[in-house]
Parts: C-alpha cells; sequence; structure tokens
C-alpha cells in the first residue's frame, strides 16, 4: 500500500542536506551560540527580503505575537480585535499580556476574519487589529487598514502560515508583515520557512516598536545588565538562524512548489465539487502560498472520510476542529459565530509540502474518488 505523509521535511533535506551542514558547522567550529553574526545577518537578509527597515528575531511564533502586542504600546484591559479560527496562540498572545480578544466572524470563502463584521466591535476599549493570513491566503488588508486608519488603531498580522503571501492593495501587490504596524512570524519546522526547531521574527517600518521589541526579546535591556522594563528571553539562536538563513534563498521556490501542488489538486478534484468546495484561488487578488490545503466538506461524514483515506495510506488533519471562543479561556463570552462553528465541522486539510512529489497528489484523490463513489452508492 502507498503511502502519503501529510508533511515531510525529506524532499527538502536532500535537497539542502549539504549546505545546511556546513553552515552548522561553522557554528560549532565558532563556538558563539547566542546573538551573533548569523542572527544579525538573518535580520538583515529578511529586511531586504521585505523591503521593510526592522526585523526582530525571536524564539517562536508566539513570542513574536506577545512582544509585538506589548511594543505596539498594547496594555492590560485593552481589546484587540481578531479571528476566532486560528491557532490558540493568536487569542493567547492578546490574553498574555493582560488584553481582552474580541472574535469576529470569518468570511466562509476565505477562512480569515471578515472585514464587513469589524467595525461593529470597535468601541472605546478598541486599541487594535490582529488579522491572521491563514493557511497562506492573506486577510482582506486593503478594508482592514481602511478601517484601522479610521478609529486610529493598531494593526499586528499574524503572518505564522503567510511567509512569502501577497495581497493587492489598490493597484500594487504587497507581502503579509509588511501592511500593518508590525508582522509575527514563526519558523516552526512545518512553516513556508521552517527552522529545524522554534524560532519567529517581527518585521515593522516603525522606529520605536523595533526598539521595544528588541529590549523586550533580551530581559528589556537596551545593554548588558542594564534592564529597563520586564522583558523575556526570547532569543533565537545562531545554528536556527543559520539553517535558516540557508532556507531563506529557496523560499519563493519552495512556495511556487506548493501553489504548483493546489493547482494539480484544485484541477483534478474540480469535478468533486458537489462533494467538496476548494480553497480560493483568486490570484487577481492574492498570492496564496497554501502553508495548508484546506477544503471544505460538503457532503458525507468527515470521520469517515479521514478513516477511509488513512487505510489507504492517506495522512489528514483538522485545522481547526475547535473555534478558539468555545475553548475554556473564552467559552464564557458567551458568543455566536455560526460561520467558524460551520466551518470547524467541515474543514479538512489534505497532504501538501514543499517538493511533495506530484505522483502523491494523484493518489489522495483517487483514494478521494473512491471514497465519493462508496458515499453515492
Amino acid at each position: 500500500m502507498k503511502k502519503v505523509e501529510f508533511f515531510s521535511l525529506k524532499p527538502e533535506i536532500e535537497l539542502l542536506k549539504n549546505e545546511i551542514m556546513e553552515s552548522i558547522g561553522e557554528v560549532l567550529d565558532s563556538g558563539k551560540f547566542i546573538m551573533d553574526k548569523n542572527v544579525k545577518n538573518f535580520e538583515q537578509e529578511i529586511c531586504q527580503y521585505f523591503g521593510v527597515k526592522y526585523a526582530v528575531s525571536v524564539n517562536s511564533g508566539t513570542d513574536a505575537l506577545v512582544i509585538s502586542l506589548r511594543a505596539c504600546g498594547i496594555k492590560e484591559g485593552d481589546e484587540v480585535i481578531t479571528t476566532p479560527f486560528t491557532f490558540f496562540a493568536t487569542a493567547e498572545a492578546i490574553s498574555i499580556i493582560g488584553a481582552k480578544p474580541v472574535f469576529v466572524d470569518i468570511d466562509e470563502n476565505t477562512f480569515n476574519i471578515n472585514p464587513d463584521l469589524i467595525e461593529e466591535k470597535v468601541n472605546d476599549k478598541t486599541k487594535a487589529i490582529l488579522p491572521v493570513h491563514l493557511f497562506g491566503l492573506p486577510a482582506d488588508m486593503e478594508k482592514i487598514m481602511n478601517i484601522a486608519n479610521r478609529y486610529g488603531l493598531v494593526v499586528i498580522e499574524d503572518c505564522a502560515q503567510s511567509f512569502g503571501a501577497k495581497v493587492r492593495i489598490g493597484e500594487e501587490f504587497f507581502l503579509t508583515g509588511t501592511i500593518g504596524n508590525a508582522g509575527a512570524f514563526s519558523f516552526f519546522p512545518t512553516k513556508n520557512l521552517g527552522a529545524y526547531g522554534d524560532g519567529g521574527i517581527i518585521i515593522t517600518n516603525d522606529e520605536k516598536v523595533y526598539e521595544i521589541a528588541s529590549m523586550l526579546k533580551n530581559h528589556g535591556s537596551k545593554k548588558k545588565y542594564y534592564n529597563e522594563i520586564l522583558g523575556y528571553n526570547s532569543r533565537l539562536d545562531e545554528i536556527q538562524a543559520a539553517v535558516l538563513r540557508k532556507k531563506l534563498k529557496y523560499v519563493d521556490k519552495s512556495n511556487h512548489s506548493r501553489r504548483e501542488i493546489a493547482k494539480r489538486y484544485n484541477q483534478l478534484l474540480s469535478s468533486l465539487s458537489d462533494f467538496i468546495e476548494l480553497p480560493l484561488f483568486d490570484e487577481k487578488k492574492y498570492y496564496h502560498v497554501f502553508h495548508q490545503y484546506s477544503v471544505k466538506l460538503k457532503k458525507g461524514n468527515r470521520d469517515e472520510l479521514r478513516e477511509f483515506l488513512q487505510q489507504k495510506g492517506v495522512d489528514t488533519f483538522v485545522y481547526y476542529p475547535y473555534p478558539i471562543h468555545k475553548l475554556p479561556p473564552y467559552e464564557g463570552e458567551n458568543y455566536s459565530l455560526p460561520v467558524t462553528e460551520k466551518i470547524c465541522k467541515q474543514i479538512i486539510s489534505f497532504p501538501i509540502y514543499h517538493f511533495m512529489d506530484l505522483e502523491n497528489v494523484d493518489y489522495v484523490v483517487q483514494s478521494l474518488k473512491e471514497w465519493v463513489g462508496i458515499e453515492i452508492k
């Protein structure tokens, strides 16, 4: 029986192993593992990639969110508008600093926060909007920025899943992370640009945000042993920076690979439109980088489909089975977010990773078509 893993780094490692091992060896030979030249050079290279002035590397995507929020002036008692359909860390980061996440329902087609529902949640306590570019598809940043500008709100972009994604604003395309006051990225190994361990980064064009974030990541200090504010130990280490520097050179190629895989899925699954609604692929408005290939199951039982595919050797995953507003820390808020609650029951993700063999895509689709045939009977 054929086996199709949901995610695998094997093709990437095979391609880059010699380069990466050489870089790791150089770090080992130097004996310098914290905040040395690889970290500094990586931050500069990130600035060049995004065309921004500043980058602050940290030890995780979660810390990138927490530190971005604090660096942008969000404090205890403030309200931050965000999405309930994302990884828990997005809301968690808001709560950790004492602010309150205010959830707005999602758009059924994009799975991102519905910008048309944001304005009704704005009040005197609202200080920021934290959109998530979910699954590699950018949120509607043109509408979000218009609302933020109208009410004087900070915008922090959660770009954990969208490295290299672009969204059209007016006549131009902008990379996610470069549009709001700050962009927070994760380098968890499964990400489009992933480390071989944990890591994250904050990008911004705001000098004050940069200065505060740089202090917060290093125990609230600008110079050693002189600590001005309470901060964190949140430093990207030299080995991970060395790995990321090598992989950054290939990230556009990796994203192109993911897009080709997604196109293949879309092409082959188009005949199953009664059963599966395919992800949005609107190239006039978005450059989707497909961190996940997630579809809505319109007919049939999701658990039974997953079990059938597992028996065929095909791994699947559900991002995300529980809306954040229904999880214990937030369930007392009594939100009614019907689109999110519906999508959580319909969503299913199929295998995708950069340099995945297209024959594996064909096998996944063939297996899906077998299941549909069983369902029709």
